[in-house]
């Protein structure tokens, strides 16, 4: 280019995904842990959903963020969600609140399929209990792009931030993840090797809507 071209880049219409990690995630993650398989117990049968259920997934009615049980965990989401509101510029005389809550049990070789979450804006996932190799959640590239014809990136190098179509996140306990409603998300089977109930992938999922004060 010669002295008087001009070259810029300029990105629009970005997908955001917000991270959330409680620290002192202990106490708060067994008493979870307890309240969820007693909820299994109450209700083996669970909601048949988008996870396997003939291999042993559950997954539990929509209205936990009802039950005491799960007030902490609503404390830390509203937390949250207080400073997305903040961050988006979201109206001052409307909140982002938790309509539906539910809790997923996999055991290994299970996962879910892509899905995405009508009727609201954003969802969330909290990992109570997960172990290597529990199944990463993967978030596909919601773009036109990925059924039409894709660029050639240079073999063996990393492609930018910007080219990516998937992207992964571990399940670490104590980890929440905000993202929105309309992303196709899926999770890989769960191949841990722990045994027992550590074996298990637990998470707590939700779902946000706006609602006027």
């Amino acid at each position: 280019m010669s002295n008087g071209d001009s070259f810029s880049r300029t990105n629009y219409f970005p997908t955001m995904i917000f991270q959330f990690d409680i620290d002192d995630h202990d106490g708060l993650n067994k008493s979870l842990l307890d309240s969820i398989y007693a909820e299994r117990e109450r209700d083996r049968a669970g909601v048949n959903k988008s996870n396997t259920a003939q291999l042993g997934s559950w997954h539990s009615h929509t209205g936990l963020q009802k039950n005491p049980e799960y007030a902490e965990l609503l404390t830390h989401v509203n937390s949250v969600t207080s400073r997305m509101s903040k961050e988006l510029s979201y109206a001052a005389d409307h909140i982002l609140k938790v309509t539906t809550m539910w809790s997923i049990i996999n055991p290994p070789g299970n996962g879910n399929r892509a899905h995405v979450h009508p009727g609201c804006i954003w969802s969330g996932v909290y990992y109570v209990q997960s172990s290597e190799g529990a199944g990463q959640i993967e978030f596909i590239d919601p773009r036109t792009v990925l059924i039409m014809n894709q660029a050639k990136h240079m073999p063996k190098k990393k492609r930018p931030r910007d080219c990516w179509t998937k992207v992964n996140y571990k399940p670490v306990p104590g980890r929440m993840l905000i993202f929105p409603s309309w992303l196709y998300h899926g999770v890989d089977p769960n191949m841990s090797k722990e045994a027992g109930r550590k074996a298990d992938r637990v998470i707590v999922s939700f779902n946000i809507s706006q609602v006027k004060e």
